[in-house]
């Protein structure tokens, strides 16, 4: 992983979009942090398609009839207090 400058990567841009072939690069402005990807997947709009894995955070996640059930049930608890 390589974290750089914008400065140092608008100076350098080809080193930086040569080295995020292989690499995982970061470019910080400010406070603010940017991921530069490389991929070669593009959708009918133009938009690069990015793929993840499915993390932990999707499987601990709930599902749809999940989620309604619980909102059902809060709804149900909030027009009974009334």
């Amino acid at each position: 992983m390589t974290v750089v400058s914008s400065k140092e990567f608008i100076t350098h841009q080809k080193r930086y979009f040569d080295l995020a072939l292989n690499e995982q690069v970061f470019v910080k402005r400010g406070k603010n942090m940017f991921h530069i990807m490389h991929t070669n997947s593009v959708d009918e709009t133009g938009e690069d398609i990015v793929y993840c894995e499915p993390d932990d955070d999707l499987r601990r996640s709930i599902t749809k009839d999940e989620l309604l059930k619980g909102i059902f049930e809060d709804m149900e608890k909030i027009f009974a207090k009334k």
